[in-house]
């Protein structure tokens, strides 16, 4: 008689309720930083990557993510990962283009584009961890059994 194989669902450890709190803050900490755009002058994008909250908070996510890893939990922290790299990536591009003169409307639409999609970013996040749901995996990255979630 053979043994069915469990479900990735059935073999996915429950994090800790340490790190589902940790998980909040630094989502908190990531949209402190992302509002403090809001409230100034500065853009959203600029004052979510250069604020030392944001800073912190992803430093935070590569320290911890050992210990999610396998839980439902490691999709957030990969969420907010790729938010952040994105993100910083975006303002480099909006950056180079600033600086041809021509393309300075064009850098503004970019960066604001994307500090809004870190707003979104950060509540679509939030909300689908206040509801204990993984986030979705990156088009074409498939659920690797031996890490479970990523």
């Amino acid at each position: 008689m053979t043994t069915p194989s469990p479900s990735p669902e059935t073999t996915i450890r429950r994090p800790t309720e340490g790190l589902i709190t940790l998980a909040h803050v630094i989502y908190a900490v990531h949209a402190f930083s992302a509002l403090t755009g809001l409230a100034s002058s500065v853009l959203v994008l600029t004052a979510f990557l250069t604020g030392w909250p944001s800073i912190i908070a992803v430093i935070l996510n590569y320290a911890k993510r050992s210990e999610v890893r396998g839980t439902w939990l490691d999709s957030h922290f990969g969420w907010q990962i790729r938010t952040f790299w994105y993100a910083l990536l975006w303002l480099v591009v909006g950056g180079m283009v600033f600086f041809t003169f021509v393309g300075i409307p064009v850098a503004i639409v970019v960066w604001v584009l994307t500090g809004l999609w870190v707003l979104y970013r950060i509540a679509r996040g939030w909300m689908t961890l206040s509801s204990e749901k993984s986030m979705p995996l990156p088009a074409g990255q498939k659920a690797d059994p031996s890490r479970s979630l990523s």
